[in-house]
């Protein structure tokens, strides 16, 4: 499948929520060197109105597309103990990666009787270093896997999307895994500007017993937020008309962009769109291609329609 090879570099960027600079610097690079080959070149706003975000202006939009650029990971407290960020998976032996004033760092997650979490380490990290999974990029012939494919790989989608997008907003926000922070101003931002009313999230979902893997993109009936259902009805409709394979998903808990969207002062609807994932939140998170296929046509339908 192609773009492999950037979504292997995505996944090995460290961006811990609320440290998205190098994320920032990567991605601004990319949109500079590959914009002139797109179908459209956008306008680029960030800065400091922006804090680390980007947003992506095409023609006269109507449609934003968000897809948070930050992981799940750690932060070093006293004597190597470890604050989790977000809600990374917990287990004795992980390697954990990082950086301080002294150097690299390379470790091992320790989980404590008392349910402590540390790492194991020659020295001890400097206090307020954030430290992430190591990534290990597996690809086979069916599937990807590698840690924060939550959600390089909706950041991925993005930037393919970017390729012929004729008019629409691609967002690339940050601090979803911790409890968001960016969307109200960018919300604030894309509806007073360009009027914006409309929103698709991409990111990545689970797979659960209703949920397979290899059956396609999903488009979500609601997690711990509700979307307006007329909106996404629309969207299911005008997904029946793609011809990409799709499923539906209902879930009572997760979350994403979209949460935080729908708690703003402005009429964005929103629904969430993206492929199924094993391995939530670990170190191995694995995503079939034929479905990373389906939601990348199911994004190009509908940001043309919507």
């Amino acid at each position: 499948m192609e773009g492999m090879e950037l979504l292997e570099t995505l996944c090995s960027i460290r961006a811990a929520s609320g440290d998205e600079r190098k994320m920032k610097a990567f991605l601004l690079d990319h949109i500079l060197r590959k914009q002139d080959n797109w179908k459209n070149k956008p306008e680029i706003f960030h800065g400091d109105d922006f804090q680390d975000c980007i947003v992506l202006v095409f023609g006269r939009p109507r449609t934003a597309v968000f897809a948070h650029m930050d992981s799940i990971g750690f932060t070093a407290r006293y004597k190597n103990q470890l604050v989790k960020i977000g809600a990374p998976h917990i287990q004795s032996g992980i390697i954990l990666v990082g950086e301080d004033r002294h150097g690299e760092i390379e470790c091992e997650l320790q989980l404590d009787e008392d349910r402590t979490i540390s790492c194991l380490f020659d020295r001890e990290i400097d206090r307020g270093t954030n430290l992430t999974f190591m990534p290990d990029w597996r690809e086979t012939e069916d599937a990807v896997q590698c840690c924060y494919m939550d959600n390089r790989l909706g950041v991925w989608t993005a930037l393919e999307i970017c390729k012929t997008l004729e008019d629409g907003i691609i967002v690339f926000s940050c601090w979803e895994e911790h409890g968001g922070g960016s969307v109200p101003y960018l919300a604030k931002f894309i509806h007073e500007k360009y009027q914006i009313r409309k929103a698709l999230i991409s990111d990545i979902t689970w797979v659960t017993d209703g949920v397979p893997a290899g059956n396609g993109t999903v488009i979500s009936l609601r997690d711990s937020g509700l979307p307006r259902r007329s909106f996404v009805e629309q969207i299911i409709q005008l997904a029946k008309k793609s011809g990409a394979k799709f499923q539906l998903e209902v879930e009572g808990s997760g979350g994403s962009d979209g949460n935080e969207l729908q708690k703003q002062p402005y009429p964005i609807d929103w629904c969430f769109i993206g492929p199924p994932e094993e391995n939530v939140h670990t170190p191995d998170e694995k995503v079939r291609k034929s479905d990373i296929a389906e939601n990348l046509k199911l994004y190009r339908y509908l940001m043309q329609e919507l």
